[in-house]
């Protein structure tokens, strides 16, 4: 049976202030739990009878059966499912000797959690480990950023820091950005490393972050001198901006 008082505090942590003094996230859903569990440690698992029978190798801190109509009072989402998961927010170290020679990907004030869910997807498959981000950009452990990430949450790692202090630790590497204004993407050296910096929804690049970048790239619309809408959204930008990078690098 699902307590009143678990329930309450499954739910707070739709609130950031709530993550944060318990140092815990929600995953919910049969694929999200399923691929989270093996990377992070369970803190508490609530599931049905029938999802447990499943997964006789799920492990938890705690562990609750509970009907679905328990796991719907307690569920943030619209249409919830047999089972969900309160994790613990994991401590990561930056691998200071991977950095200089991968791809990574930096967000400036990416606020919104759907993009930010996305983007770690899109890392993911395109096999990019390290995503830094602005200390103003949305909360990875959101419940709808988690969400959006379908799991890939478990095998890329994100960081909170300011991002000047990161280029100033890394002078040797290589800094891409997108802006209306800069060169054709597909007319670019583009080198198997780097820090590939994408901007806020509305505005982009901010100006304090635009000093060290050294590579401005433009993503043509086609065909060229077309009327077409005034730019991509940020995940989407992400991806063609992603595509490219690793489609040069298959090419050698």
């Amino acid at each position: 049976m699902l307590s009143k008082n678990k329930i309450k505090f499954i739910q707070s942590l739709d609130r950031k202030k709530e993550r944060e003094a318990s140092g815990c996230f929600l995953a919910e859903g049969n694929k999200l739990v399923g691929d989270t569990l093996p990377a992070f440690r369970c803190h508490l698992l609530v599931a049905t009878e029938e999802w447990l029978a499943a997964h006789p190798g799920a492990t938890a801190d705690e562990t609750v059966t509970a009907s679905p109509e328990e796991i719907a009072r307690a569920s943030l989402l619209r249409s919830p499912q047999s089972v969900l998961a309160v994790f613990r927010i994991p401590e990561y170290r930056i691998d200071r000797e991977r950095i200089p020679e991968s791809l990574s990907l930096v967000l400036d004030t990416v606020q919104d959690p759907g993009n930010l869910g996305t983007i770690v997807r899109l890392a993911d498959w395109f096999g990019i480990e390290h995503i830094f981000c602005s200390p103003e950009c949305a909360d990875v452990y959101n419940p709808k950023t988690v969400q959006a990430t379908m799991g890939a949450l478990a095998r890329t790692k994100v960081f909170y820091q300011p991002l000047e202090a990161l280029f100033a630790q890394y002078p040797e590497v290589p800094v891409y950005g997108t802006f209306l204004d800069g060169e054709d993407l597909y007319e670019q050296e583009l080198s198997r490393n780097g820090f590939i910096v994408m901007g806020n929804e509305g505005k982009g690049i901010s100006p304090a972050l635009e000093r060290f970048i050294g590579r401005r790239l433009y993503l043509p619309p086609f065909p060229a001198g077309r009327t077409t809408s005034e730019s991509l959204n940020v995940a989407v930008a992400t991806a063609v901006v992603c595509a490219e990078f690793r489609r040069r690098e298959r090419l050698g």
